[in-house]
């Protein structure tokens, strides 16, 4: 199904929620705040796209392609990234609410989180090597089977990894935080 093409536009100020967002692809578009709450964005592409001050909670991705995609101080609670289109999968996240949304068996190197609340999220089976998380917090994030080789933890928090069923080869972690690796050894830190 070939899709039409929208380019360089501009979007502020809208509400989807009842009318949705035309099936498309959008290349270098700007979205500003934007509700897309509980909308389908399936089998759309977002290519060098940028959201800034949108809800995006619990859209529904089956099908949707994020290429070098921008979101910056969204509310993107529950969204469902491992129902997306994995192929060319890119895009980073700065001041958002990602809690509660799977990120379960994606390819996801060099990702940026930065000032963003990731609780709950599931980064099971992952491959986030070389990712950026800073001063994230990830209070009850599951990583399981994660790959997070040269990932970078310095300012992020609230996290526990298992050692064990982790990849976890030249990250880097502050000591002030690194008991989130020995948690479940039942250790006592002074």
């Amino acid at each position: 199904m070939d899709l039409p093409l929208i380019l360089d536009t501009t979007y502020k100020n809208k509400d989807y929620t009842k009318t949705g967002l035309t099936k498309a692809e959008f290349d270098t578009c700007t979205f500003i705040d934007c509700n897309f709450s509980e909308c389908y964005l399936s089998n759309s592409s977002f290519l060098d796209c940028e959201f800034t001050d949108c809800n995006l909670s619990n859209t529904k991705l089956k099908g949707t392609t994020f290429k070098e995609v921008q979101f910056k101080n969204c509310k993107m609670v529950g969204m469902p990234f491992n129902n997306c289109n994995t192929f060319l999968l890119a895009f980073s996240f700065t001041d958002c609410n990602l809690s509660f949304s799977i990120f379960e068996s994606l390819n996801i190197v060099n990702t940026i989180f930065k000032n963003s609340k990731l609780q709950g999220v599931d980064f099971s089976s992952c491959n986030l090597q070389n990712t950026e998380f800073n001063n994230c917090d990830l209070q009850n994030a599951v990583f399981e089977n994660t790959t997070l080789d040269k990932s970078n933890f310095l300012s992020a928090y609230n996290y526990t990894k298992d050692p064990e069923v982790n990849s976890l080869k030249e990250s880097k972690f502050s000591k002030e935080h690194v008991f989130g690796l020995l948690q479940k050894y039942k250790v006592i830190i002074e």
